[in-house]
């Protein structure tokens, strides 16, 4: 027996020594950036000077598969010429489902253009029998992959 946890040590000191850049599968699904994005929440805030605007309450983001929760989401939309959402920024109590895969954070920045997901602040992932946590996590929604940086942490389950 001691002889099992000791191999497994060894085993996984490679992967805990390169902590800083760890990459995980997210979700198991294809997701398409192109997709409208639903926005719910209990208030709205529109600046007409600089056409921000800011969710508050409870928000709950939708585009396809992906869902997102925050307490306070800021929207940036895309440059001059085009129209849309560009990114999102999520603050306070972030969820982030994709297929079976859950994350949370204390904040989340959505770049629409681009299909990634930039989580920081006690980044915790579940993802069927194995939980890692981590300083920050980027997801790329169209490959369904995420990397892990910063005092990574996973724990491995048995069946």
């Amino acid at each position: 027996m001691l002889r099992t946890l000791l191999i497994l040590a060894i085993s996984l000191f490679p992967a805990m020594a390169s902590a800083q850049g760890f990459q995980v599968g997210f979700g198991n699904m294809q997701q398409d950036s192109g997709l409208p994005v639903e926005v719910t929440a209990d208030s709205l805030s529109v600046n007409q000077n600089d056409g921000s605007a800011v969710f508050s309450g409870n928000v709950k983001i939708v585009q396809g598969e992906m869902h997102m929760t925050a307490n306070k989401v800021n929207v940036h939309y895309s440059s001059a010429g085009t129209v849309g959402i560009a990114r999102l920024i999520a603050e306070g109590d972030v969820l982030l489902v994709q297929g079976k895969d859950i994350a949370e954070a204390e904040k989340a920045e959505y770049s629409i253009e681009d299909g990634s997901v930039r989580m920081s602040g006690n980044v915790m992932v579940l993802q069927e029998n194995t939980s890692i946590t981590a300083d920050e996590m980027t997801v790329d929604l169209n490959s369904n992959t995420a990397e892990m940086h910063g005092r990574v942490k996973t724990i491995l389950r048995n069946q």
